[in-house]
């Protein structure tokens, strides 16, 4: 293949960059602040450093044009409220009397203060703060932090281009603030809003902004025409202004669909697309409503999401395509870089075959420079990194390591009745209630407990080879000695081990099966401050031995109440590891549920009478459209019941969720099967168990009480008021007792007195019901 020059020479540039660096420097100090052992001065000194060294090594690497503003302490739809003044009631205070500590407050809340309810960004592991509004919300410009960092690239002598939320991305994300009425529809904002968006705009500008992106991936969802109209109008309105930098409106990780020839038409200077994956279907869509003439058009060619090395040559004939279809044509990663790890090349335990393959943001801002060299010169200009492309890719197509006949086999001879349970729901719930005996209202935790300073860093000796095997493990033997004997003085009802065995609830099984490869530097986002290390799906997946049995029967060992299981699911092994691109992922997640399958049934066999498989990527990893939603649910539900359906009647089988809109998956959740399913309800007040009534939810639930992602502990009362809410939409002898999600984050003292409230809570509201 050859490609010609383009007209205009091609431009390279990203949307958003990791914001941790290498060794995790902003999360230490971020948390060392929160602790008191840094200053808020070295705080700001550590971020603003950070930012110099990315945005240094783009430009070094052949960035034309590097994002300002995608850089956040927290999280960036956090820092859009900061910057529309969009102050939830309850932390103005704390805000105007220290603004650091004020936007942390909304992240975690205080023992007083409840934080900002927190979901996942679109189908991706990253969790935003979302927006409280109201009809009483006053909105007030304070570009103070995007002045101040297009400021500081500039002062670098870079070109630099700010990135915004987006004013509609911004409301369809937010919801109705406490004691608002639930059918509150923030878009009605919408003319308060625009003035804010174009004062920040005029700021920008007046400060040596030429370009400013504002991001709407909420435009990749199914939209209403009363949306798609209000879309119309906010860049109607913003195009107009001769105040304002050029706009490049940017969407991603889906096709837009009905939304691109709003955003096609509307008076702005240039579009950023996504054209990876479903989001392909852009360049058809994109031709269809005559493309961009007279504006630019960032493409995204390079897939942001996925770790694996680009189709060069493939992304040049998409990039050929599009020379035709807009005034010029610019190459960038298909969204914010921030979903994928910093650099390939600090892994040093991988394969250096297999490492070929792979490509973190570093690689894929290599590849994006490669692009537009390719697209502006020729491929004549690339020929050496062509060369070396096609045989990354052809390395790993051919590798053994790939493909397993066995575990082919295996899935191949899957029928419809493996993935169902012997017996009917209210059959296996009276053989379990007769099993367990446990009171009404029984109590639980989600399965983690807090991973002290101390097991970290016999984990670290361990590997280290500072501690031996046998010493590392009478520490783990300790700590589940200590977790089981505070939960039985605590009086909870159904135990669990504690995890401190586990470093990560992915990696953990990861490490465990085959087709699995482990990172050691490889930290994305998850939230805030906590970072995971996703592992690669790059081969076919099985489970050489058990992975979960011996500390599960040996915490069992300790107590006479039933000890959980705890497995992470199938979908959620997917969602959070970096899959493989070569198969559906159905059949990848058909392979995981078999070897998870083995595990429970190991379980049931070591007289384990309660395994919980946790799937908290279900709601995630939902597709962004409605149409493509069927297909993923039914393979989706199929790998969980897979996994669940081998044991005897008796067997309670639990799952758990969090940190998603439940309501869009409800029935889902039904066709789970599951006998016992705990779900995220603090910060939103119990709503998915109005969600679970309102459909008629069979089985049994237990909404959370206990926002585990705060440091505040929960009083007694706040948990039982949480709990008479539940009992309005679930009966007593169907409703749990736990905390929205598992405790590895928290501190022992928290935890401690959080569950003893909980315990207190569910005694109090035991004791208020009728006697039967």
């Amino acid at each position: 293949m050859t490609t010609k020059p383009a007209a205009a020479a091609a431009r390279a540039t990203v949307y958003g960059y990791p914001r941790q660096g290498q060794h995790r420097e902003l999360k230490k100090a971020i948390e060392g602040y929160w602790k008191g052992r840094v200053t808020a001065d070295a705080l700001r000194t550590t971020a603003a450093e950070l930012r110099r060294t990315h945005w240094s090594r783009l430009a070094e690497a052949g960035v034309h044009e590097v994002p300002t503003g995608d850089f956040s302490l927290y999280d960036h739809v956090l820092d859009t409220t900061v910057m529309v003044g969009a102050i939830p009631a309850r932390h103005r205070d704390a805000v105007s009397a220290d603004p650091l500590d004020g936007y942390f407050a909304m992240a975690r809340g205080t023992q007083d203060v409840a934080p900002l309810e927190m979901t996942k960004w679109f189908d991706t592991n990253y969790h935003y703060l979302v927006p409280e509004l109201g009809p009483d919300t006053v909105f007030t410009a304070d570009s103070s932090k995007q002045v101040a960092e297009l400021t500081e690239a500039l002062s670098l002598g870079l070109t630099a281009r700010p990135v915004l939320v987006g004013p509609v991305t911004y409301l369809l994300l937010a919801k109705p603030a406490p004691g608002v009425a639930a059918d509150f529809d923030p878009l009605t904002l919408l003319d308060r809003l625009l003035p804010v968006y174009a004062e920040v705009l005029a700021d920008l500008r007046a400060a040596g902004a030429e370009w400013v992106q504002l991001d709407e991936p909420a435009l990749v969802q199914d939209r209403t025409p009363a949306e798609l109209n209000a879309a119309a109008r906010v860049y109607r309105e913003l195009g107009g202004r001769t105040d304002r930098p050029k706009l490049l409106v940017a969407s991603y990780f889906d096709r837009l669909g009905e939304a691109l020839p709003v955003l096609a038409k509307a008076p702005v200077e240039g579009l950023a697309l996504d054209f990876t994956g479903s989001a392909g279907a852009n360049l058809e869509a994109l031709a269809a409503v005559g493309g961009l003439p007279g504006k630019r058009l960032v493409a995204g060619v390079v897939d942001g999401r996925n770790i694996w090395v680009n189709d060069l040559a493939k992304s040049l004939t998409t990039l050929g395509t599009l020379l035709g279809l807009a005034d010029r044509v610019d190459v960038a990663a298909s969204c914010s870089l921030l979903h994928v790890p910093l650099d390939a090349a600090a892994e040093r335990d991988i394969d250096p075959q297999i490492l070929r393959w792979l490509a973190f943001a570093r690689q894929k801002t290599a590849e994006v420079v490669t692009l537009a060299k390719g697209l502006s010169r020729g491929t004549s200009a690339i020929t050496a990194e062509l060369a070396a492309n096609r045989a990354d890719l052809a390395s790993r197509a051919e590798s053994p390591l790939t493909r397993d006949p066995a575990v082919r086999a295996r899935t191949g001879a899957v029928s419809a009745a493996d993935a169902r349970r012997s017996q009917p729901y209210a059959e296996r719930a009276a053989a379990q209630h007769a099993h367990l005996g446990l009171p009404l209202l029984p109590t639980t935790t989600i399965g983690s407990f807090p991973q002290t300073a101390e097991l970290r860093t016999a984990r670290a000796d361990l590997r280290a080879g500072r501690l031996d095997t046998a010493g590392y493990e009478e520490r783990v033997k300790a700590e589940v000695q200590e977790v089981i004997a505070f939960q039985e003085k605590a009086g909870l009802d159904v135990l669990v081990h504690g995890e401190p065995e586990r470093n990560d609830m992915v990696q953990y099984f990861a490490e465990q099966l085959t087709g699995y490869l482990a990172t050691q530097h490889g930290w994305v986002q998850s939230y805030g401050t906590r970072y995971v290390r996703p592992p690669i799906l790059a081969g076919d997946i099985s489970r050489p031995a058990p992975m979960t049995v011996r500390w599960t029967t040996y915490a069992q060992s300790l107590t006479h109440r039933p000890v959980k299981g705890m497995l992470t699911g199938p979908v959620t092994m997917l969602a959070w590891s970096f899959v493989r691109d070569d198969q559906p992922l159905g059949e990848t997640a058909r392979q995981v549920a078999l070897a998870l399958r083995d595990e429970v049934n190991d379980l049931e066999a070591a007289g384990t009478s309660v395994v919980q498989v946790d799937e908290p990527a279900l709601r995630e990893t939902l597709p962004l459209r409605a149409a493509d939603h069927a297909a993923y649910l039914a393979w989706a539900t199929e790998a969980f019941r897979l996994s669940t359906s081998g044991v005897r009647p008796d067997t309670q089988i639990h799952t758990h969720m969090c940190y998603a809109e439940f309501g869009d998956i409800v029935r889902a959740i039904d066709d789970l099967d599951a006998d016992v399913i705990s779900l995220e309800a603090a910060r939103s007040h119990m709503q998915v168990a109005r969600e679970l009534a309102a459909h008629g939810y069979p089985r049994e639930a237990g909404p959370g009480v206990y926002d585990i992602h705060s440091p505040r502990v929960p009083s007694a009362e706040e948990a039982a008021d949480l709990l008479r809410t539940g009992l309005k939409a679930i009966p007593a002898e169907r409703l749990w007792v736990n905390p929205d999600c598992g405790l590895k984050t928290r501190g022992w003292p928290e935890t401690r007195a959080s569950l003893e409230n909980l315990v207190a809570a569910a005694r109090t509201v035991r004791s208020e019901l009728p006697a039967s």
